[in-house]
């Protein structure tokens, strides 16, 4: 993967909130996502599934969820480059992450 497409493929706040929640947290449903973002599922799935087609996530079902998370054939220095944004740009993530944490719906209407 070059560095021009990893950062196309982040170009997008939607995108790149996502990559940086699967980077902290590992592996996270759509309705997770859909909270956390609190964009709409459609949208959600559509930049997921960009991130998919650019390799930098990798998916499965259980059930009728599907979770995603980084994809194990990124390079490391891609890995080291999200990790260092996440940490040092938590205002970033940090309305994303309340979001996540605070909506015990996900739980009961999703996945878990």
């Amino acid at each position: 993967m070059s560095p021009v497409s990893f950062y196309k493929c982040l170009a997008d706040d939607t995108r790149l909130h996502c990559m940086l929640l699967l980077q902290q947290l590992g592996e996270l449903c759509v309705c997770e996502l859909v909270t956390a973002t609190g964009e709409s599922q459609p949208k959600v799935s559509r930049h997921l599934a960009q991130l998919r087609e650019c390799g930098l996530l990798q998916s499965h079902r259980r059930g009728k969820w599907v979770y995603y998370r980084l994809s194990t054939a990124l390079p490391d220095w891609s890995i080291a480059v999200l990790k260092a944004t996440a940490e040092g740009n938590e205002v970033y993530l940090s309305e994303a992450m309340g979001r996540l944490k605070q909506s015990p719906s996900v739980e009961i209407v999703c996945c878990r």
